[in-house]
């Protein structure tokens, strides 16, 4: 008998245009499986997947956490200014 699968989505923002990718994993697959499988991680630079950083429809998860049908797997970028010296400079 074969194995269920699953559609998941892979992003990755990117400030012009964000890079996404449709995969189909077997059931019980992880987010990191979903990532790898998705090959956003070859297009991007060493370091740019920290897995303190990933998300399912804006809600953090571990890399280990496991993936369902039509989850948005999200691979968040660091941050270039942050927040609050952000709303220094606009005050300002």
């Amino acid at each position: 008998m074969a194995e269920r699968t699953i559609c998941v989505e892979v992003v990755y923002a990117e400030p012009g245009q964000p890079i996404r990718r449709r995969v189909e994993l077997i059931d019980g697959s992880t987010v990191m499986q979903a990532i790898s499988a998705s090959g956003i991680a070859v297009m991007l630079p060493d370091g740019a997947i920290d897995p303190a950083r990933l998300g399912i429809f804006a809600r953090k998860v571990t890399p280990d956490q496991l993936v369902r049908e039509g989850d948005r797997v999200e691979i968040y970028r660091s941050l270039v200014l942050d927040p609050m010296e952000a709303r220094r400079r606009r005050v300002r």
